[in-house]
């Protein structure tokens, strides 16, 4: 049997200091909420100055976990919504707001307008306008209300009112020039452009035009048919985004032309027997191994007197 292990502890050396006994670790006590707010506002400048506005957005969260109804948490968070065009989460948190909805008031109208609600921004407008009338942040948003409503003359009077009290060559004068030049061209178009266009026609089209009969309304099914015989496949939008394969020069045999040497056959692999162009040639007239030999009783007669006489030969010699 092997020997037992032996139980006793070493004992400490001659001289040896004693083991101290471990000390107990305190818990780490948390930051007073005083402290974490000043480090989550550090880091939310230091985001916002580096253009790192999805964190930031985060750190406004953060933030207003532990202070809801932090003001300039709540801003900061809005501006960043609207710089990075989430106008639907900066409804929401305006909506969220309470009585201090009204204070963003014209952000609620600018995000109605991005997200093309129209008459919910144009009511938002008119009560913003009710209590101020020299704002050119609602002036610009008129306009480009206006604009988008198709009220050209009316666009076009707002962005020359604009025009007469912008600082020159700055970026808000090149806005508005570059607006107020869309607009007139809608306006122009519609005021005698179409009828230069009318002039401009053959008079064989033009006698036509005015003397054809109004187009008849089409029906539902009709325009879902036309509409589903012009959309492609996806097949053949498939075939067609596929760019044509280019050859690897160096995998093609030597002496080969590709587009000018015939195709290898494709049956190549298969045995003769089995390719489409075989034909079954079978030799004709006699030749080949015999099937047996039939026998007759004559030839049998004959074959039993030549062995006898063989037999009586031998006896006589």
């Amino acid at each position: 049997m092997p020997p037992k292990a032996s139980t006793t502890r070493p004992t400490a050396k001659a001289g040896s200091k004693p083991a101290k006994p471990r000390q107990k670790v305190a818990p780490k006590q948390p930051l007073p909420v005083a402290d974490r707010l000043k480090r989550l506002f550090t880091s939310l400048c230091a985001q916002i100055d580096g253009g790192h506005f999805a964190n930031a957005i985060k750190t406004c969260d953060k933030i207003l976990r532990l202070d809801p109804h932090d003001s300039d948490a709540l801003q900061t968070k809005l501006f960043l919504l609207l710089q990075t065009d989430q106008y639907a989460a900066a409804l929401a948190l305006i909506g969220g707001q309470g009585g201090e909805a009204d204070e963003h008031a014209f952000e609620k109208a600018y995000s109605l307008y991005r997200l093309h609600r129209e008459e919910e921004a144009t009511n938002a407008l008119q009560a913003l306008k009710a209590k101020e009338q020299d704002d050119r942040g609602l002036l610009h948003l008129e306009a480009q209300l206006a604009y988008r409503q198709g009220a050209y003359e009316a666009a076009v009077d707002l962005y020359n009112q604009l025009l007469d009290t912008a600082v020159p060559d700055s970026e808000e004068q090149s806005d508005i020039l570059t607006n107020l030049e869309a607009a007139q061209k809608h306006l122009d178009f519609i005021d005698s452009g179409f009828l230069h266009a009318l002039d401009a026609l053959p008079s064989a089209v033009s006698s036509n035009l005015e003397t054809a009969p109004p187009p008849q309304q089409q029906t539902a099914s009709a325009l879902a048919s036309v509409a589903a015989a012009s959309v492609p496949t996806q097949d053949n939008t498939d075939d067609a985004a596929k760019p044509p394969k280019k050859v690897r020069m160096k995998r093609v045999p030597k002496g080969v032309i590709p587009g000018v040497t015939p195709p290898p056959d494709p049956e190549r692999w298969l045995k003769k027997s089995e390719r489409s162009v075989f034909t079954n040639r079978r030799r004709r007239g006699g030749g080949g191994a015999t099937q047996g030999v039939v026998e007759t009783p004559g030839s049998v007669a004959g074959q039993g007197a030549k062995s006898a006489g063989g037999a009586k030969s031998k006896r006589k010699k």
